[in-house]
């Protein structure tokens, strides 16, 4: 071994150990007769020092010649150190060397690998491998493992098995995009990656397996954010023979065992909300409830009055932002102007301010007297200190405005703790929703979640009306897993293909193959699948999922570190079967 410790183990009681390590040069100081080393690894930092009085004379001359990301192997004695670093866990002791082997020499680095870097995105992601060496990428990837390590154990102790599915599957016209393979052997045909696993899950219950889970790799081609990409790992989990309760509290189970064991929180109990509460509320179906603000609607005490703008809305909708009642006039300027951009769409902005000494003063005083300002305060729930914000204009668009709104001013006002976990079960979600550019209903979730019993004769009548046995786990207003109780039985998969608009011939085609194993004996079931990723960027408190990822791929889909994706060979095409028109406009 080319050493006996890490970079990040050696204490004061380890003192005159002849010690082995190796590792990468962090940084030098050359005093002249004395020359420090930062020696660095995965597991921490360690100091050496060189000094002239080395019985290895070339010894100090070649500690000269070391430079940042050298690769190197140094053998000595643990020494305390006489000026001691409380920062850092090997700070009282440092390594005085006498023997250094230079493994691999390394080039400038095009940024500085420490915590603190000046490397931008695109220049740490074309270098990832480097990025990687960083403490605080490297902690994000730790984190990972240990949320990854805490699932299967808890998993296992619920008696899941965990089962590889395959990633060459048949292509759905359901959901997103898929990224499809062309297959040489089979020329004009083509496999799909797996969005995920959903039909193989499934026909595992109809095997009898009961209770499966898989970390597992999906692929979507759509478009990017901060918290999507182009393939991310899903918790994919399916159960038999189980209610739609028994799935909320396994998986809640298993939320509360990795926030305890991984985070040491001890998560409070899970909340839960219909979907219509919801959006009714919030604006939409993930709030971020560690925060109140809900919505009030204010139709009935703004309409009427003759200002032109609320009493030709279909909605007049309210908030209280506590304690923002000292906005000044620029503040609130400025707040108008945010939510009139093309972003966000509305057309204005209305506040009234509740003053201390009880009284109001709004934006449409001329409109509307103290009276009513206090109905409006009553309504949103203000108190004095508080700022009333309106929104108004057509219901859809004013909820989802007004939502975008809520969450800013928790931003303002320091509401949205990342140290703070507010989890929510999110039901009831509708079984269909209305595309405008198809013209017919699609899957709000997937084709194979059941309806609730009761609403299946709605289907005929009143389809965007039947509500789906499906739900989502909301934490700090992100979406982090969703499920339902599937469809088991082939007449009701048969119904619901037809109101999708699958003619019978297309419903065989594409999903025969599930509703033959119906007929066999297929038990009830359902089932949950975690974004992965997502769920590690809350435990990290992070916005974006990359730095949770080893390798990334940019906002355009890129992995700019190996440029991919790229072209193939002509030779490459023509096994495929594939002609591909490059010629430019």
């Amino acid at each position: 071994m080319l050493r006996t410790h890490t970079c990040g183990e050696l204490r004061l009681t380890d003192v005159n150990k002849e010690v082995t390590l190796a590792g990468w040069v962090q940084r030098v100081r050359n005093k002249g007769g004395l020359i420090w080393v930062d020696l660095r690894d995965r597991y921490g930092l360690t100091q050496l020092i060189f000094e002239e009085d080395s019985s290895e004379k070339s010894l100090l001359e070649k500690a000269a010649s070391l430079g940042r990301e050298f690769v190197i192997h140094v053998k000595g004695r643990v020494i305390e150190r006489t000026s001691k670093n409380p920062k850092m866990p090997t700070g009282e002791i440092e390594i005085k060397a006498d023997f250094l082997e230079v493994l691999n020499a390394a080039k400038v680095p095009p940024f500085i690998i420490e915590d603190e870097t000046d490397g931008g995105d695109e220049l740490r992601m074309r270098y990832r491998y480097l990025d990687l060496r960083r403490n605080v990428v490297r902690e994000k990837l730790q984190l990972r493992h240990r949320m990854m390590q805490e699932t299967r154990k808890y998993m296992d102790g619920e008696d899941f098995i965990e089962v590889e599915t395959p990633v060459l599957i048949k292509s759905t016209p359901e959901g997103a995009r898929d990224f499809v393979v062309p297959s040489r052997i089979n020329p004009g045909e083509f496999y799909a990656l797996p969005q995920s696993p959903q039909t193989f899950k499934q026909l595992l219950m109809v095997s009898g397996f009961d209770r499966y889970f898989q970390i597992v790799k999906c692929f979507r081609d759509e478009d990017l954010r901060a918290d999507r990409q182009p393939e991310f790992t899903q918790i994919d989990c399916e159960m038999s023979f189980v209610s739609q309760e028994d799935i909320l509290n396994t998986f809640e189970g298993l939320t509360k065992h990795l926030f305890k064991n991984v985070k040491g929180v001890e998560l409070e109990e899970v909340k839960m909300m219909t979907y219509a509460e919801a959006m009714e509320s919030y604006g939409n179906d993930k709030p971020d409830l560690r925060f109140d603000m809900k919505f009030a609607n204010l139709n009935a005490v703004a309409q009427g009055n003759g200002f032109p703008i609320f009493d030709q809305a279909e909605l007049v909708l309210g908030i209280a932002a506590g304690g923002a009642g000292e906005y000044t006039r620029k503040q609130i300027d400025a707040l108008t102007e945010w939510v009139k951009r093309p972003q966000i769409g509305a057309k204005g902005l209305v506040y009234v301010k509740c003053n201390l000494d009880g009284t109001f003063k709004s934006s449409v005083d001329k409109f509307y007297g103290q009276e009513d300002l206090k109905s409006w305060a009553e309504k949103t729930g203000a108190v004095p200190g508080d700022l009333i914000l309106v929104l108004s204009g057509e219901e859809k668009s004013t909820r989802k405005q007004m939502s975008e709104l809520r969450l800013k001013m928790g931003e303002e006002l320091g509401l949205r703790d990342r140290n703070v976990f507010k989890p929510l079960w999110v039901v009831d979600f509708p079984l269909l929703e209305w595309d405008e550019e198809s013209q017919r209903f699609h899957a709000m979730h997937h084709p194979f979640t059941s309806p609730k019993k009761e609403d299946i004769p709605m289907l005929e009548t009143d389809p965007g009306a039947v509500r789906a046995n499906a739900y989502d786990l909301v934490i700090n207003g992100v979406e982090i897993g969703g499920g339902s109780i599937r469809i088991h039985d082939r007449a009701t998969q048969q119904l619901m293909f037809k109101h999708l608009g699958f003619s019978d011939e297309e419903a065989q085609k594409q999903f025969g193959f599930l509703m033959e194993a119906f007929e066999y004996g297929a038990p009830p079931h359902g089932g949950i699948a975690f974004g992965f990723d997502r769920l590690c960027a809350i435990f990290g408190g992070s916005d974006s999922i990359r730095d949770y990822i080893a390798f990334p791929k940019n906002n355009s889909g890129r992995d700019v570190m190996i440029d991919s994706p790229s072209t193939i060979s002509e030779q490459q095409l023509k096994e495929l079967a594939i002609k591909v028109d490059l010629t430019k406009n």
